[in-house]
C-alpha cells in the first residue's frame, strides 16, 4: 500500500469544485470516494444553492443512487411524483427507466446540503426524459462520453465499406 493513501478523510478537507450553468442550476461538490480508493462505490459532499438543482432530471440505466439530506430543504422530484424533503431524509434512485428519473431543486432559504451515494457501472446509459437526451459513458481506459438523442441514430452499418 502506498505510504500517501490514508483511508480516512474529513470534509474540510476535500477539494471543492463549482458548477453551475444559466439560472437552474449550481452547485459546490467534493469528491469523497477518488481520495478514498473506492473503485465500486461513488460518493460525494454536494451544496446547492437556494432555487437551484445541481443536474437535471435524469435516470441511470446501471447504477443506483441514494442521497442523505444533511441540512435544508427541497423538492425531490422522482418519476411522475414530487416529494418535500428536508435534513434527515435519505432518497433512493433505483436504476432503470424513466419512473426512476429524479432530480433535486432547493426550496429553501438557505443551502441544501446532501451526500450523494451511488454504485459506479463500468458503462452506464443515462436518460433525461425532459429533454429527450441519453449520455453513454465507460469508465474503463477506453473511456468514452457521449450525449445525443435517439432520433439522430445512425443504421448501424452508416459508414461501414460495402463487403
Amino acid at each position: 500500500m502506498p505510504a500517501e493513501y490514508l483511508p480516512s478523510v474529513h470534509l474540510d478537507d476535500l477539494l471543492r469544485k463549482s458548477c453551475t450553468h444559466g439560472d437552474r442550476y449550481g452547485s459546490v461538490d467534493a469528491d469523497i470516494a477518488g481520495p478514498l480508493r473506492l473503485t465500486q462505490l461513488g460518493a460525494a459532499l454536494t451544496e446547492v444553492a437556494p432555487g437551484k438543482s445541481c443536474c437535471p432530471f435524469h435516470v441511470h440505466h446501471a447504477e443506483d443512487e441514494m442521497f442523505v439530506i444533511l441540512e435544508g430543504e427541497g423538492a425531490y422530484r422522482f418519476g411522475d411524483a414530487s416529494y418535500e424533503v428536508r435534513a434527515g431524509h435519505v432518497l433512493g434512485a433505483p436504476r432503470g427507466g424513466p419512473d426512476y428519473a429524479h432530480k433535486l431543486t432547493n426550496t429553501g432559504q438557505g443551502p441544501l446540503r446532501y451526500f450523494s451515494i451511488s454504485s459506479k457501472a463500468d458503462i452506464d446509459v443515462c436518460e433525461y426524459p425532459d429533454s429527450g437526451k441519453f449520455l453513454v459513458s465507460s469508465r474503463g481506459a477506453g473511456k468514452l462520453r457521449y450525449i445525443g438523442r435517439e432520433a439522430n441514430a445512425l443504421d448501424y452499418f452508416d459508414g461501414e465499406e460495402d463487403a
